[in-house]
């Protein structure tokens, strides 16, 4: 794993951290042990954080930017999973269960990585116990969102699909585009083909829903990126096919 270690996490770059909705739900003493083992990481857009196949040496952490999970198909194509956000811990999997990486993970962006070596992540885990019943209630989480997605793929339409990822990529990278906050702009930068692959669809037929949506004024598309113009339209789509 290669990149720039600096031992500071900027203001923004901590709060990310301290914030994050499974983080937070820790212990002040576990906190503390987590980030003293810690060490951070900034890499830059594209480069290669961890390969498939590679043992497992880090647990890590998206503190700022985001990180692409991704495999090859038999035809060589890239097929994106899903992107990590600021406040995300991920890595623990092949830790616990001794395998390779299961996928490769690529910074998108410019981004910082929080890292935590395998040993001192099983000596955290030793001095705190805690630690076992918190991974527990993510990776039931985690399960949760999978069978999630599945049921999406396998009954929702491309557009109900789509409508549903717009909303979640505002929580996750929601910037207000307007002074009185209607419209936000989605602010993680995806070509429509990184889009589509999320989706599991051709980029041209996503770009035909795309372009029913800003019909109906439930987005705008831009150079810069997505801009959510009506939020509620996107949730009457998502749930319209339910």
């Amino acid at each position: 794993m290669e990149g720039m270690e600096d031992p500071i996490l900027s203001i923004e770059e901590r709060a990310a951290i301290n914030n994050g909705r499974w983080f937070s739900s820790l212990s002040p003493s576990l906190r503390h042990d987590i980030l003293r083992s810690a060490y951070v990481r900034r890499v830059g857009d594209g480069q290669l954080i961890a390969a498939r196949g590679e043992p497992p040496e880090e647990w890590l952490a998206c503190a700022r930017g985001a990180v692409r999970v991704s495999s090859t198909g038999l035809t060589g194509k890239q097929i994106t999973l899903t992107y990590v956000e600021p406040g995300i811990w991920f890595g623990d999997v092949s830790i616990f269960d001794g395998d390779r990486r299961t996928h490769d993970v690529y910074a998108h962006g410019d981004s910082t990585l929080l890292c935590v070596a395998k040993a001192d992540f099983k000596n955290i885990l030793g001095l705190h116990p805690e630690l076992y019943e918190a991974l527990l209630r993510l990776h039931a989480r985690r399960i949760r969102q999978l069978y999630g997605l599945v049921e999406d793929l396998n009954t929702l339409p491309l557009r109900a699909r789509l409508a549903k990822q717009l909303l979640h990529l505002v929580r996750s990278y929601g910037v207000s585009a307007t002074v009185d906050g209607s419209e936000v702009r989605i602010g993680l930068q995806l070509a429509q083909e990184e889009l589509a692959q999320l989706l599991g669809a051709s980029r041209q037929r996503v770009n035909q829903e795309l372009k029913s949506m800003e019909r109906e004024a439930a987005i705008r598309i831009e150079s810069g990126g997505l801009v959510v113009r009506d939020r509620l339209a996107l949730l009457r789509i998502a749930e319209a096919e339910h």
